[in-house]
Parts: structure tokens; sequence; C-alpha cells
């Protein structure tokens, strides 16, 4: 299991993608999702100079879409901005990483299922690009932290086997979406045999997975914590993915990015 920070961690004095990455190898970490959330800024020039540099130091990069995606919006003209988006961040990202997360979108005034066969179409475009050009990358839709939006563990799970993509599973999302449950050894351990059944059992051996301390209420989400201010129980998920013997990347969402990167890595290898 790999671990690392959603984008370039907070000690790090170059605040670019390569400083980040150089910054990654020198906590002992091995992997940084690079955040294209405000949109694609990077040129495909500078993607090949990030993957030179990444693969000299052996930090494993992957890379976030930007949060302007919607799928299942009501305006024509949203929903191609949102397919151009994601076919950006694969353009760009996929030239040095292997997985893109994204979120699909939300439900709006459809239904669930009215929602789900809407992105489920609106993602075939994308597809249809990865294959043509040659893309050697997984598309990642996230589970989501909130009842409004499209990505609760079913419908992520359905989408990725009817499309052939594998998923972000974003534990801390699920259990603020949940209200507190999805929070111990037992539902953290159902949750993978959920995804072992739909997916086949080698998904538990390539899992992408976020992680962080986070505050919720009602609405679910609220805003992300450090893992030890939070109710998030982290040392029964590793505990978990160490006895199905999962293989990934775990990557850091909390404020303190790289201290709670670091100390989840250093409880894994003491498991």
């Amino acid at each position: 299991m790999k671990f690392g920070t959603a984008g370039v961690p907070n000690c790090s004095k170059d605040r670019s993608t390569i400083g980040g990455i150089k910054t990654i190898k020198e906590l002992g970490l091995d992997a940084m999702e690079v955040q294209f959330v405000r949109g694609v800024r990077m040129n495909e020039e500078k993607a090949k100079e990030v993957k030179m540099v990444a693969d000299s130091l052996g930090v494993e990069l992957s890379v976030h879409a930007p949060y302007y995606i919607n799928l299942n919006a009501e305006e024509r003209k949203k929903v191609e901005d949102s397919i151009r988006r994601l076919i950006d961040t694969v353009r760009v990202g996929g030239i040095f990483a292997r997985n893109i997360v994204f979120h699909p979108g939300y439900y709006l005034k459809s239904s669930k299922e009215g929602a789900y066969r809407r992105i489920r179409d609106n993602l075939k475009p994308v597809l249809e690009f990865i294959e043509q050009k040659g893309y050697k990358v997984e598309l990642r839709p996230e589970t989501t932290g909130k009842p409004t939006q499209f990505g609760d563990v079913d419908e992520t799970l359905n989408l990725c086997q009817e499309l052939g993509l594998k998923p972000c599973i974003d534990f801390s999302h699920i259990h603020a979406r949940m209200r507190g449950a999805m929070n111990c050894y037992e539902e953290f351990a159902s949750l993978l045999e959920r995804v072992e059944d739909k997916l086949g059992k080698d998904a538990t051996k390539d899992l992408h997975i976020h992680v962080s301390g986070i505050e919720y209420g009602l609405k679910g989400e609220k805003r992300h914590l450090n893992l030890r201010e939070s109710d998030f129980k982290f040392e029964d998920l590793l505990k978990v993915l160490k006895d199905f013997n999962a293989k990934g990347v775990i990557i850091i969402e909390s404020p303190n990015l790289e201290e709670d990167a670091i100390m989840l890595k250093r409880i894994w290898k003491s498991l």
C-alpha cells in the first residue's frame, strides 16, 4: 500500500507540482494526487516534465479532475463542458498518472435512477476518447459525501461494473454521507466484500482510496478534519485493508496532509 497527499505537501517550500513530488520523496511518502480541481492549468509539455521527475523518484501520481463537473446537469452546455473538462484531465493528466479521480455530478431534480442513466451515457464520449487515443488510465468515479451528490457506494460500484471502471473509495465521504455509520472493522470489511462481489476479487488489489478526518451533519459532509480530531476509526480501516491483503494507494485529504499520511504509513508498517 502506498501513501500520499492530496496536492503539494504543506511543508513544501516549492509549491509547484514538481516541488511537491520532490517533497513527497523527502518525507518518505510514496504518492501524490495532482489537484486539477480548479481547472486543468498544466500543458502537455509540463506534464511530460512532471512524469520524468515522478518516475525518477519513484513517486506514484494520480489526478483529481475539476470540481466543475456535473454529467447530470439540466443544461446541455454544462454537460458538454463537463465532458470537455474530464477529457482535458485525461489528455494532460494521463501523461503522468494512471488514476483519474472525478465527482460524476449531482442529482438535482432527477431521480437516482435517472441521474445514473444520464451520467453513464455522458461518460461514454470520455471512454471513447481514452480508447481512441490509447491512454493507459483508470477513470475512477469517487464516492461522495453528501446525499445531494451522485456517488453512494451502490451506484458507484454499479457504474464501475457496467462501464468497466474502477472506483475511488473515499471512506470518509461514505462515513459522512451515512451520518456516522461505516466506521468500524466489520463495516469496512463488509464494504470491501461488496467491492469484491461486484468487481471481482482482484478489485481490492488495485484500490485508490481517500481518507481524512471529517465533520458531518444531517446533510452529510461539512469539512475535512485532521484524523485525530475526528471520530473516524482509521486504525480499524488499516487493519481491514491489511487483512484483505489490499493493495493500491491511500491519499490523505486531512488539512495537515503529510502529517496524517506519515502517521498512517507508520501504523500500516507496524501491523
